[in-house]
């Protein structure tokens, strides 16, 4: 899954496309590197970010997936059910809700969702997140979600433990050790797996000096082809043609061996 974000205060300052003609060039190159699908999000999440209105937002990410759905599948990410419905009115396969709440929009627009655990609101997400055990929390909330969204007829389900939304550093290493067990829990469910690792904080903070996200490249190949190999069926990144380079590379050799 490549990221298109369409905002000024993305997190990854090299690939923010604040205008829409920057942004539908990059929906075009990711899916020409090899993206299987493109994730169009017009309001940042990053840690502290601030929220961006309705309209703000729509008109963002609206020209984006006009254009680019001729070329291959497309998600929206968005918490907002007015803009998940105009994306997928224009094209949008997909809804990628880090708020976990648009399971029924999903379902009324017969597209698929992806259930994303986040603990607090962007603002807030890394003031002291605690858990007592967080890989069973977390799983705990998105068997709860998937349950609700099978009930209510969304025919595609997704999970994602929200890796860096609401966790520490441990807390996202462990997510990311135990995804062979989110990978069971999809299985169990009928629904798939989708992790996001790329260019985040804690990947950064290994080797004890912090890296800034323009040097996180390595570790975040590394964790993808981590995720895959346990059993997650999408990785977001914002790097697609190395990402694909670096699982075809790694599938191959476990393929030979």
């Amino acid at each position: 899954m490549g990221i298109v974000n369409v905002t000024p205060d993305s997190f990854f300052a090299l690939q923010r496309t604040e205008s829409v003609e920057s942004s539908i060039e990059r929906g075009r190159a990711l899916f020409a590197q090899g993206a299987a699908i493109v994730d169009v999000g017009g309001e940042s999440t990053r840690p502290g970010a601030t929220p961006v209105s309705e309209a703000d937002e729509l008109a963002r990410v609206l020209p984006v997936v006009e254009a680019l759905a001729s070329l291959g599948p497309l998600s929206i990410d968005t918490t907002k059910p007015a803009v998940a419905i105009a994306a997928v009115r224009a094209g949008a396969v997909l809804i990628n809700d880090v708020g976990g709440s648009l399971a029924p929009v999903a379902a009324d627009l017969g597209v698929g969702w992806v259930a994303m655990h986040a603990k607090g609101s962007p603002r807030t997400m890394q003031e002291d997140p605690r858990y007592d055990d967080v890989v069973a929390e977390v799983a705990r909330w998105l068997e709860g979600k998937v349950i609700e969204a099978q009930r209510l007829g969304v025919r595609e389900v997704w999970i994602d433990p929200g890796i860096g939304f609401g966790k520490t550093a441990a807390h996202n290493w462990s997510l990311l050790r135990h995804t062979d067990e989110f990978a069971a829990l999809a299985a169990d469910l009928g629904a798939r797996l989708l992790v996001g690792t790329s260019r985040k904080r804690f990947l950064g903070l290994l080797g004890g000096e912090e890296r800034p996200a323009e040097e996180r490249l390595d570790a975040s190949l590394a964790t993808a082809v981590v995720a895959i190999e346990g059993g997650a069926q999408l990785v977001r990144v914002h790097d697609v043609a190395a990402t694909v380079e670096a699982v075809r590379i790694c599938t191959e050799e476990l393929i030979a061996s």
